[in-house]
């Protein structure tokens, strides 16, 4: 059974909210809608967008899972006229300045390195002191022009902004009663920026996986708190390239996705991957190289910006990123297999021992489909991130977990209902692996489940069978 491991991420736009264009996206390669906030207006029906998904979802019978992006606290220019910059000129930055912010920022510690960039760096400054709490004096690197609402990155200063404002919590509760799949917040500087979240999933009686986008140098400092306390990251190379070197970014995003491999949590690469497509009906060889250094990095997606939501060829964009990866997977499979090219996962608790020893057996035996029975999803991404090359069933009654699990690598979501026993369960995954045509007689598979059936974070059972 032939399936794409690496999955992908698209940023819905106006061009394909229909439902038959959502069909098609699906039918292209899409297993995850990303539903950017930035962007959102009350002119975008969200709640019939979601609607649509859903049932695009159903009739072409697939696991796709909805991922709502935060905007966060960004800071833009708040100038009426254009403003022109001059090389070696120096400026006043702040809410009533030379060049005005929509937002009061509070300047606390200043780096020898502290730098201002606008408009996506294409205008560079070099902080040269703090004027007031409110107000810096930067020193122009470059000439150009800004135009008015251009996005602000500051680096290498304190600026005491949080990581999730008013808005965003506004969002969270529309996510909770839309039954959203995934948040992604903007902006992540330590662990506890989730905390005023899971504060209202508490009040709300809900929750729902948070993802954390790194694009902040503080992001970079306290990963590895970051990776264990949220459900995901997401590497956002755009943001992070502004704020820190644009160099750095290539051995940052190597790193990060084998931390995030090794701690079992997905990781999608974001930003530009495809960029010139918006415009283009091909991208440049240098992008087709980006997309399959994601994969070869270990990625458990990746994902498409404004090539999908605002693009001239969405359609093409999914296509394409699903054949450079489809030839990518192919060339390590045939090779060493994807278990070489990521580091391997802690085996520190019993849940990780087991799929590691599942792992190990679909290995010595060549067996190519393990099945996986998970209530919460956890086993799922356990055993995805030992990479195996088995196809990787994943079956669970929860709707939710279902959708969920379409983000994570190799992994094929399966709906089942709730079981009785282990062998009602065993009964039922031979009859399904037979009746799809995933497997055939005398094949063997690989099962992992808990005993009692059921209960969450209860596997302790492998079991090797053969289909007679």
């Amino acid at each position: 059974m032939n399936i794409v491991r690496t999955k992908i991420v698209a940023t819905i736009g106006p061009s394909w909210s229909s439902k038959s264009m959502i069909e098609k996206m699906i039918i292209a390669g899409m297993n995850v809608v990303r539903i950017n906030m930035s962007h959102y207006n009350p002119d975008f029906n969200l709640p019939l967008i979601i609607k649509q998904i859903r049932k695009a979802a159903k009739n072409q019978n697939k696991s796709i899972a909805i991922l709502m992006d935060l905007p966060g606290p960004k800071i833009r220019t708040a100038n009426k006229d254009i403003i022109a910059v001059k090389r070696g000129k120096e400026y006043t930055l702040g809410a009533e300045a030379d060049i005005p912010i929509n937002t009061q920022l509070k300047y606390n510690k200043i780096r020898d390195n502290a730098k201002v960039k606008i408009d996506d760096g294409k205008l560079s400054f070099k902080v040269v002191k703090k004027i007031t709490a409110s107000k810096i004096r930067i020193k122009a690197l470059n000439s150009g022009k800004i135009y008015t609402r251009k996005g602000v990155n500051i680096s290498g200063l304190d600026i005491g902004l949080p990581s999730i404002s008013k808005q965003d919590l506004k969002y969270v509760k529309l996510a909770a009663e839309l039954d959203v799949d995934w948040i992604a917040l903007s902006f992540v500087q330590s662990k506890s920026d989730r905390d005023s979240v899971d504060k209202l999933f508490k009040k709300l009686k809900k929750n729902i996986p948070l993802i954390a986008k790194i694009e902040k140098p503080e992001a970079v400092e306290n990963i590895d708190s970051i990776i264990e306390s949220f459900d995901g990251i997401l590497i956002a190379r755009g943001d992070l390239g502004l704020e820190m070197e644009l160099e750095k970014v290539p051995s940052l995003q190597k790193k990060i996705i084998k931390k995030c491999n090794e701690k079992c949590k997905p990781v999608i690469t974001a930003t530009q991957m495809l960029e010139s497509m918006i415009k283009s009906p091909l991208p440049t060889r240098a992008e087709v190289n980006d997309v399959a250094g994601a994969i070869y990095d270990g990625s458990d997606a990746i994902m498409l910006s404004g090539e999908t939501a605002i693009g001239k060829f969405p359609l093409e964009s999914i296509r394409m990123m699903k054949s450079i990866t489809i030839n990518v997977e192919k060339e390590i499979m045939e090779n060493d297999g994807f278990s070489r090219l990521v580091k391997t996962p802690e085996k520190n608790n019993p849940k990780k021992s087991i799929c590691y020893s599942a792992f190990q057996m679909s290995e010595d035996l060549t067996i190519k489909v393990m099945v996986v029975m998970t209530e919460s999803g956890n086993t799922g991404n356990t055993l995805s991130s030992f990479r195996p090359r088995s196809v990787i069933i994943a079956m669970t009654p929860r709707e939710n977990v279902y959708r969920r699990l379409s983000l994570s690598w190799g992994i094929l979501p399966v709906k089942v209902k709730k079981f009785r026993s282990t062998d009602q369960m065993l009964d039922f995954n031979k009859k399904f692996l037979m009746d799809n045509n995933i497997i055939k007689k005398d094949d063997m598979f690989v099962m992992t489940a808990g005993v009692p059936v059921g209960i969450t974070g209860t596997t302790n059972m492998i079991k090797i069978e053969r289909v007679e």
